[in-house]
Parts: C-alpha cells; structure tokens; sequence
C-alpha cells in the first residue's frame, strides 16, 4: 500500500522525539517486579509463568509462517484467507519476548527476534473484504509490542529493528489513517467502536516504537475527539449512577451487538489507556475515569447481574435491549484494567475484579494468551498473560 501525503508528512515531522523504551505494555520497573516475583514463586504469578511457559507460542523452537500477502475475509480475486499465520506469529512473538526477559534465557529472545525479521522482510501488503482494517488494527499493535520488549537485546541488530519497525510504517500505519479518517468510504456510525480501537491501538503503538510523536498524537487525539465510534464518548456513550452506590457505570457502543464484542471493546481500551499511561499520559482518567465506568458496566453484565440500558441507534441499527449473546466471554483483559483503577489508584472497580477473577478461574488459575483461548482469532485478539504482566500486591 503506498503512503499517503499525510502520512509521509507524519514519518518526516515527527520523528525524534524521545519516547520512554520499554513503554508500550510494559515497562522496566514492571519486568523487575514480575522477575522478582518470579523468582519467589509467589502466587498467582507462579501460575501465570507456568501458563506462559508452557504455551507452545513460546517455545524456542517455534518457527515463524511469514507472508508476503495476508488476507483478512474472503474477496473477489484474492488468495484464500492466510492471516491465521500472522496472528500465531505475533502471539509467538510476544510470548518469547516476555520469557527472555523474565528468564534471561536469549534462546527465547533468539526465536523472537527471528519472528520480527521474518515479517519484517516478508510482509508488504494486507488485503481482503473490509476485514482487511481488523487485521492492520489488531495484530500491528501486537507485533509492535513484542519488538519494544525485545528492542533492548543485545542479540538483535539496530538495523533488523529499523526493519520491523520500517514495515510497520509502512504497511500498518498508512491503513490505521485510512481507515480512521475514511472508514473504508462508510458513513461514519457505521463500523462498531472495535474497528476504530484496534487502529487506534496499532498507530499508537508504532509511533512509540519508532519515536514519531505525530504519529503518537494523531491516535491519541482521536482517542479523544474523533468522529467514529472508537473515540472515548462515543465507545463508552451512556452514563449512569450504580442503585446504591456513587459508583458510575458506562453503556458502551457495542452492548446492544454481542457480549463478545462488548469485550473485545474493553481489552482494546485497556491497551490504548496502559501505552499511553506509560508515556505520562493517563488516559485511564480521562473524561472522568469514562474507561472504568465503561469496564464495571460489561463485567458486570458478564458476571450475571442487570445494568440499566438505553436504546442505541445508528445509521443502521437500533436496539432496544442489552444484547446476552456471547455472555460471559472469556477474554485475557481485565487484569490490566483491575490492576490499574483497583490496586494503583485505589479506586472502586468491584465489578472488574469480579470479571477479572472469573477469567482467572476459567483460564487456571492466571490469565493466559494467545492459544490459551482456542486457535480462531478470537483467541488472539488480545496479547493476555495479564496476571503475571499486570496483578499488583494489593
């Protein structure tokens, strides 16, 4: 796909500017925390070490599908659908990532590096039906992360770096601002919050990675302000006080669709708020803890219980009723969320711990990743290990 003016405009204006390294999902401090938990076998990060350790994504002798083509939904003389091959790769990636870095072992570190280079010489094109915008939302994102991990590995050149790096500007970013300021020609209702998060995330995501501030700004600012469904009073739109309690509780965009898409909003909201919260920027207060009132509002509805509902209409639907298809999902999200409102700020997210042990106990004791949730892509929307990565002593 060929760079847009405003893109190109993007890569020359905004680079230089000095991003803390690591800091998408994780920082420094956060890595010798988790060692030295590690190290004491203490519960639950004990369990989660052993969950990711025993995930064959994180095996060092995994080997990477690269392609120089992938397809997201099927379309009129496109080759069969192959981006099954780039989630397990990033999934991969990260895992490996994660446990040389918590283990110090390099052979991990090694086959990691070796997932990046491989797409990083590999990948020049996603295509497909619109889900093409999935693809270049949920998984740039995911690759990014792993390459800030493994950034600091001495076994990884500079110039292999700038290439993972380079891909994703090139590849990634152009199609997260198209989609973001076009959306796919669609009125501007159409696509749910979770097209518009994923692109969020992924731009994000890559503007840390490579050091380009407007790139960094231009997502976060949409965050904020945008006009699709994934900007923050959008996704999370209706607000209410808790019966009971002064606790607020947020109706978000997709609780009207599906429970399993009601979710997937609220691990992607987590990612956008922690990359951002790592840079200095607390996304998880803004507009008044908005992402929090959202969070307690799906998992409490998750867990079983009632919350109030409004009619949600757009240009192409309206539904009158909270929707309690897909209800329970499990999805890797909400110890990231928990961790930050509950165990950081001391704020009340009861209902996010609720959700968030219910993953727990579904998972095994620790929240797990990629392959932890079955081999569709579902099971790879969100990167996960959020107990070991995220629980805080309370």
């Amino acid at each position: 796909m060929r760079i847009s003016v405003f893109a190109s405009q993007a890569l020359l204006t905004g680079l230089g500017f000095a991003f803390t390294h690591p800091g998408l999902l994780h920082t420094g401090a956060d890595f010798e925390r988790v060692v030295a938990k590690v190290k004491a076998n203490s519960e639950p990060w004990k369990t989660g070490w052993t969950i990711l350790t025993s995930n064959s994504h994180a095996s060092a002798t995994y080997k990477a599908s690269p392609q120089a083509t992938v397809i997201r939904g099927t379309c009129d003389g496109c080759a069969s659908e192959n981006y099954s091959k780039l989630f397990n790769d990033a999934a991969a990636a990260y895992a490996l990532a994660l446990r040389w870095k918590i283990s110090g072992d390099t052979s991990f570190a090694d086959t990691g590096k070796s997932i990046l280079d491989a797409w990083a010489s590999t990948l020049k094109v996603i295509n497909g039906t619109s889900d093409k915008f999935l693809a270049s939302g949920i998984y740039g994102y995911q690759l990014a992360n792993a390459a800030e991990v493994l950034r600091s590995y001495s076994g990884w050149p500079a110039s292999n770096f700038n290439a993972l790096s380079t891909m994703l500007v090139s590849v990634f970013y152009p199609m997260n601002h198209a989609f973001l300021v076009n959306h796919n020609g669609a009125t501007i209702d159409h696509y749910w919050a979770n097209w518009d998060l994923a692109n969020i995330a992924t731009m994000q995501a890559i503007g840390v990675l490579s050091d380009n501030q407007t790139m960094y700004n231009e997502a976060v600012n949409y965050f904020k302000t945008g006009a699709g469904n994934g900007a923050l009073p959008k996704a999370i739109w209706k607000l209410y006080t808790e019966s009971g309690s002064t606790k607020g509780l947020g109706q978000n965009q997709e609780a009207g669709r599906d429970q399993g898409h009601a979710t997937l909003d609220f691990s992607l909201l987590g990612v956008i708020a922690q990359q951002s919260y790592n840079q200095g920027d607390d996304l998880f207060g803004y507009l008044s803890n908005r992402i929090l009132a959202g969070s307690e509002y799906c998992a409490k509805y998750n867990v079983n219980k009632t919350v109030p509902y409004a009619t949600y209409t757009n240009s192409d639907v309206t539904q009158t009723i909270i929707s309690n298809a897909s209800r329970g999902t499990v999805r890797p999200a909400w110890e990231l969320l928990y961790a930050h409102y509950s165990s950081l700020k001391g704020l009340n997210a009861s209902w996010t711990g609720k959700m968030r042990d219910y993953v727990v106990e579904q998972s095994g004791g620790a929240e797990g990743g990629g392959g932890n949730y079955g081999s569709t892509s579902g099971g790879f929307d969100q990167l996960g290990y959020g107990t070991l990565m995220y629980r805080l002593d309370a």
